[in-house]
């Protein structure tokens, strides 16, 4: 995103509040099935690591150590650039998705907005695709691998530690489940009025903590993107330029519509705030910023002002 347009980015904001964020998030409990759902990404690689137990014992007995202070792990598949690949790419692609939508559960359970499904579900499909296609390649080097590791461990080379490429491809999934979100008052038990009431306030209770943490989240967010552009921005004229990067940039461009998708209760001080980044950003690019002192001393405050109207998160 090079350069911002303050209509295209505040067209889709409906009732927009321009006025200065409040002191605290507005919360309030609606329900939420149709405006966002629950997913779940579960990605398993294979680790290709194993405890050598004779060389643990080895390695504590030459040091005359204690009996469990000490572990060696070896690495089964030496410097495989294929299984690399796989868990390189499974780390980027829970990157992608803690990115993509909120915390949920303590369980990792996240929460997805329905506005942003398609463009999460296209892009997570795609990544799956890609996860199996690395799994293929690595299967069908597997064999090769297995007698270069027996050549890179020596005596530490054990055959017994390694799998049949069958029961390997077991070793790796990409699971990804979607979950409609639960309403307040859906308990179908047959425990009585009563106890249905103390399970419907629970819920509530529980509804409204992850709420707040998933709007701390988004918050979370906005000061850490913001706040390493303010920094990134820290030099006046005559005086060494800092590095400044495009993707530092751009961060803090995708929070204007991240805070709308990610507004789930119409918080209105994330509306506000939201609005307040969106006319700070509107029109400005990297270079302008670069190469205007002016101007860059101009966003700068703005931003400064802009991070310290984040309400407190300690409710």
């Amino acid at each position: 995103m090079s350069v911002l347009n303050l209509n295209n980015l505040l067209r889709n904001t409906n009732n927009a509040d321009t006025t200065t964020p409040s002191a605290q998030p507005n919360f309030s409990t609606p329900s939420l099935s149709s405006a966002a759902m629950l997913v779940e990404l579960s990605i398993s690689v294979w680790t290709g690591r194993k405890k050598d137990k004779r060389a643990t014992a080895d390695v504590s007995m030459s040091n005359h150590a204690k009996s469990g202070v000490a572990a060696v792990n070896k690495k089964l598949m030496a410097d495989c650039a294929e299984l690399d690949a796989i868990q390189k790419f499974a780390a980027s692609v829970r990157t992608f998705h803690y990115s993509a939508t909120l915390p949920w559960t303590d369980t990792g359970i996240r929460c997805n907005p329905t506005v942003k499904f398609f463009g999460y579900h296209e892009q997570i499909t795609a990544f799956e695709a890609e996860y199996w296609r690395l799994v293929d390649d690595f299967l069908a080097a597997y064999q090769w691998e297995v007698d270069r590791a027996q050549a890179s461990l020596g005596a530490m080379f054990h055959r017994d530690d390694y799998p049949t490429a069958d029961a390997l491809r077991n070793k790796f999934a990409f699971r990804i489940n979607y979950i409609p979100m639960p309403e307040a008052g859906d308990f179908r038990l047959d425990i009585g009025n009563e106890a249905q009431q103390q399970l419907k306030e629970q819920y509530e209770n529980y509804f409204e903590t992850r709420i707040k943490q998933a709007t701390a989240d988004v918050y979370q967010r906005f000061a850490e993107r913001v706040q390493r552009l303010i920094s990134s921005m820290d030099w006046t004229e005559g005086e060494k330029p800092k590095r400044m990067y495009q993707s530092t940039f751009d961060a803090v461009c995708e929070l204007i519509d991240a805070m709308q998708a990610f507004n789930l209760t119409g918080d209105t001080t994330m509306k506000a705030l939201r609005n307040q980044l969106a006319m700070v950003m509107d029109g400005v690019t990297l270079e302008s910023i670069k190469e205007d002192h002016a101007l860059r001393a101009q966003k700068k405050a703005q931003l400064e002002r802009a991070v310290k109207a984040l309400p407190s998160l300690d409710w």
